[in-house]
């Protein structure tokens, strides 16, 4: 993610993993195989660099680690440092109007929810999305036999937003039931009054008889959108002989979409890969239809068996997917050649590189850092004259940090030297080393 550009991508969805502290493959002979992965984390499974990171640029967020790791033990504490690296870059990369989606369990959710709120700011959540999966794994705890709690049945996804996210509506479909009637041609409908009640008061231009009908309080039409709506086959009369007016299925896209889903089932049937933790191709279609529009850019950093990019493709997105397994890529093409056949499938581009940003150091980068350093080496913190300083990249290139005013400080020689092609958590612990002389 540290070589996409700033701001450059409309909508981001994770599916990360949870720290369930177990490890996951893909079943023999399933069109996953191959794919794994382990959700066990320990302090040995994080870049000692990213916790300097955090602590220089994102006080707040590293007291949130902090104080994670007093509370729920350093295990958690090794996933949130992981996760959080990562959700300051998907801040990064996000446009004005963008938005993120971060699907997890109640394992983590409430410490990741934290690392957001730190990162993006709390004014910038906008929803807890519970997602029931139906017909998924149900997760019971027993302790002696007995039953210590209720059934897990439904996943978190945390919706943030930035100042001017897309926000398409979406519409869940009313039940069968609500459109008990049905036309020759198959069109369902159901029935509204056609007839005032006695509260909604007199309308005096709407109190007429019609086909020998005269209500008692009169109809909610005038007389001309009356006889149209007859013409046009939407007035029905029951077989007491009142009037109604028709409202047909097609027609009414259901009602505003909650964060409740439990309408969408878990990937089952031909869908379903064999891949550990895949999630069905309905929830994500949604998401993508609900914070994008057509030719958005959509990221999936997790992207696991490519299910997002799947859906941003079906829908007209472009898309990055993003994953450490060389499995991922293949599921990738295998997913988009399969079921795309639009123009231009097929042509994934698969790379194994960092990518490197279109960005351009000041002009006298060195001038500017020297003054806003006020001539003090950013790593042992003396001050030196200006020809003793060297301009130095914070994250190196060999992470994926970036030739950018951002990612460039002012270190002494010694400094620099010592510093090398590492990063700033190396250079102040040898310096705290040296200091100590136990280094």
């Amino acid at each position: 993610m540290r070589g996409i550009e700033s701001e450059s991508v409309d909508l981001i969805y994770l599916d990360p993993p949870f720290n369930s502290k177990h490890d996951y493959a893909a079943p023999i002979g399933s069109k996953a195989a191959g794919a794994a992965f382990k959700d066990t984390w320990t302090l040995e499974d994080v870049d000692v660099g990213w916790w300097g990171e955090i602590a220089d640029s994102y006080p707040a967020l590293y007291k949130v680690l902090e104080a994670t790791g007093e509370a729920a033990g350093k295990s958690m504490m090794s996933y949130l440092i992981y996760m959080a690296v990562r959700i300051i870059e998907m801040h990064r990369v996000l446009k004005p109007t963008g938005s993120l989606y971060l699907h997890c369990d109640p394992t983590a959710s409430h410490y990741l929810k934290l690392g957001l709120d730190a990162v993006f700011g709390s004014s910038c959540f906008r929803n807890e999305i519970v997602w029931e999966r139906n017909g998924g794994r149900t997760k019971i705890r027993h302790q002696s036999g007995t039953t210590r709690s209720w059934g897990t049945q439904n996943d978190t996804i945390f919706f943030y937003g930035k100042k001017n996210n897309v926000m398409n509506t979406v519409y869940t479909k009313d039940v069968l039931k609500k459109f008990p009637y049905k036309e020759k041609d198959g069109r369902r409908f159901a029935l509204s009054p056609a007839v005032l009640s006695g509260s909604m008061g007199r309308r005096p231009n709407q109190e007429y008889e019609y086909n020998g009908y005269r209500p008692k309080h009169g109809w909610r039409f005038v007389r001309d959108t009356l006889e149209r709506l007859d013409r046009e086959n939407m007035i029905y009369w029951n077989d007491r002989g009142t009037p109604y007016k028709k409202m047909y299925e097609a027609d009414h896209p259901g009602k505003p979409l909650s964060n409740i889903w439990n309408d969408i089932d878990a990937s089952r049937g031909d869908e379903r890969l064999g891949y550990p933790t895949q999630k069905p191709l309905a929830l994500l279609e949604r998401i993508i239809k609900a914070s994008s529009n057509e030719s958005d850019v959509v990221l999936d950093p997790f992207c696991g068996c490519a299910t997002a990019c799947h859906a941003a493709e079906r829908l007209n997105r472009r898309w990055i997917g993003i994953d450490i397994s060389e499995r991922a890529a293949q599921l990738v093409q295998m997913r988009i050649n399969h079921d795309i056949t639009v123009a231009g499938a097929g042509g994934v581009i698969h790379r194994t590189d960092i990518p490197a940003r279109k960005t351009k150091r000041t002009p006298c980068i060195k001038d500017k850092l020297y003054g806003k350093q006020k001539g003090h080496c950013n790593g042992c913190g003396h001050h030196f004259e200006y020809r003793h300083h060297h301009v130095d990249h914070i994250v190196p290139r060999a992470k994926g940090g970036q030739d950018d005013d951002s990612n460039l400080q002012l270190l002494c020689g010694s400094c620099n030297t010592i510093k090398g092609p590492r990063d700033m958590a190396y250079l102040k612990t040898r310096l705290k080393e040296l200091v100590a002389g136990t280094g």
